[in-house]
């Protein structure tokens, strides 16, 4: 039996929703091991004359606690 944990993460990126979530990863990646799945919690974008200026989403990342 596999004991997860999960925990919330907060990310941004100028170029898209994709890769502020890849940026999440990325980032947990580097002190949580075991990594199984990533939750896409929450999306939203700041503006700045009238466009999109940076994407911003909450990720939900669960992994494996050995």
């Amino acid at each position: 039996m596999a004991v997860l944990k999960v925990i919330e993460v907060l990310a941004n990126s100028d170029e898209s929703w994709e890769q502020a979530a890849k940026n999440a990863l990325d980032q947990a990646s580097k002190s949580v091991k075991n990594i199984r799945s990533v939750y896409i919690n929450e999306q939203s974008a700041s503006v700045k004359d009238g466009k999109i200026d940076s994407y911003r989403v909450n990720v939900k990342i669960t992994f494996e606690v050995k």
